[in-house]
């Protein structure tokens, strides 16, 4: 059974596209899974990340012809209901399938603004275009995985992924920001989850809803930090410095009183710290121009035996995270 995952963090610059398609490209590559990344962030940095400059060109020198994340939402815009349209693109090296980014996702805010506050008055109409990427997810069928690639805001694009989605994950730098941004997104999920309910109870035709989640589906199944500086302690095992390891001792109660406690309480023995990435800026950007998972990139040297050690990372990493899904469905 397809099972769905957000990568989202209301801050920026937490590596969550990095995070994303070099998971998604473990799980595709070591365990054999089929994997669908969909870039559902303007900025399309996923799809810049995963597919090769000269076919990036070649999609948005005629985006109308290509399949990408607007083929979903316009559609809606224009009145006539669900896209038909289905064709992910293959995506390289990684040996995942990707629906593209489209910087005019980002115009869909107003659709999607104006049509949350119908559904949560009831509206069929307003609740169809809310759940749109719940249409999208059950035409994945014949994935093992649908990755979701966010942008960092509590907007309306990200609303609607999130009220589709099985399961969400918080990619976290180890800093005061990345705390305060587990506060924001505890508060707007029940803010999301309350309005949703009393849309659902005063609809008047549940039977045209019948795929819609209801908002109590999605679970936390959890995070993953990075970006510290690291060193080496007497003997030689690499330590965060001292200013991080402070914050990053506060995560786990942060995470505990924030998702899970007030999500999923029932799942509190699950282990939701996924891992933990050195800070990777040397081999990120030989990563997005060799258009190749970080384990798998060209390089010399240190780079190359840094690169090569970032595939037991990932693994782990996507290890955790199958259990966390078994354990939480």
């Amino acid at each position: 059974m397809t099972k769905s995952v957000a990568f989202f963090n209301n801050k920026g610059g937490v590596g969550k596209t990095t995070l994303i398609c070099n998971i998604g490209a473990v799980l595709a590559q070591e365990y054999g899974k089929r994997v669908l990344i969909v870039d559902a962030d303007p900025q399309c940095n996923a799809t810049q990340y995963i597919l090769q400059e000269k076919l990036v060109n070649s999609v948005y020198a005629n985006p109308d012809k290509a399949f990408t994340i607007n083929s979903v939402v316009h559609p809606l815009a224009v009145g006539r209901g669900y896209s038909g349209r289905f064709s992910p693109t293959e995506g390289g090296e990684y040996g995942v399938d990707l629906i593209l980014g489209d910087p005019r996702l980002a115009i869909a805010e107003d659709l999607l603004s104006g049509d949350w506050k119908d559904a949560t008055s009831g509206s069929t109409r307003g609740l169809r275009t809310t759940f749109l990427f719940s249409d999208l997810i059950s035409r994945c069928g014949n994935y093992d995985f649908v990755l979701f690639d966010m942008g960092p805001s509590l907007g309306a694009i990200n609303r609607s992924v999130l009220l589709a989605v099985d399961f969400f994950l918080v990619p976290m730098s180890i800093d005061i920001f990345s705390l305060r941004a587990i506060e924001n997104i505890t508060q707007v999920l029940d803010k999301w989850r309350r309005q949703l309910r009393v849309g659902l109870e005063l609809n008047e035709n549940p039977g045209d809803l019948s795929f819609i989640r209801r908002p109590e589906s999605l679970k936390f199944c959890g995070y993953i930090t990075q970006q510290y500086k690291a060193k080496k302690d007497k003997h030689g095992k690499v330590q965060p410095v001292a200013a991080y390891e402070r914050i990053r001792a506060q995560i786990p109660d942060i995470i505990e009183a924030n998702f899970i406690s007030k999500l999923q309480p029932e799942h509190s023995e699950v282990n939701y710290e996924l891992g933990s990435v050195e800070n990777l800026s040397s081999l990120i950007p030989m990563s997005q121009q060799q258009r190749r998972p970080i384990f798998a990139i060209s390089a010399q040297g240190t780079h190359n035996s840094k690169a090569r050690k970032t595939k037991k990372v990932f693994a782990a990493m996507a290890d955790r995270l199958m259990e966390n899904i078994e354990e939480l469905q």
